[in-house]
């Protein structure tokens, strides 16, 4: 299939299926007009790659990780794979304590702003 048709059957934009192959996420061939055509097979493997990415990933890692879909079998690309994701939700986890730290901040900052508006507002009323 063409790429218009497997970003039809999958969602994702020609724009970024073409990405996806120059990360090496993807593959086709060429016909002799340089046209790329993408076995049935690539549907799968364009929507696991859309949930990785949607689980946060970088195609970096996503590189990594996706040899365990193409060896199932080998007990070493399977671990590495499982490691790589358990430090990815490690990475993610501390994204959110750090996000959950700067919210709080920022409340306190929001608090203090809204003790100052309401002497404004009162400072302002005793003048009126």
């Amino acid at each position: 299939m063409r790429i218009g048709e497997l970003s039809r059957r999958t969602g994702v934009s020609p724009r970024s299926l073409r990405y996806y192959e120059e990360q090496g996420l993807l593959t086709s061939s060429r016909s002799e007009a340089g046209q790329r055509h993408y076995s049935d097979a690539e549907v799968e493997r364009v929507v696991l790659i859309r949930q990785m990415f949607d689980a946060g990933m970088s195609s970096r890692v996503i590189t990594s990780v996706l040899p365990c879909v193409e060896t199932p079998g080998d007990q070493g690309i399977v671990e590495m794979a499982f490691e790589t994701m358990v430090r990815e939700r490690d990475r993610i986890d501390a994204d959110i304590a750090h996000l959950i730290q700067t919210r709080d901040a920022l409340d306190v900052l929001i608090d203090a702003n809204a003790r100052h508006r309401a002497e404004f507002s009162t400072a302002s009323e005793a003048v009126t």
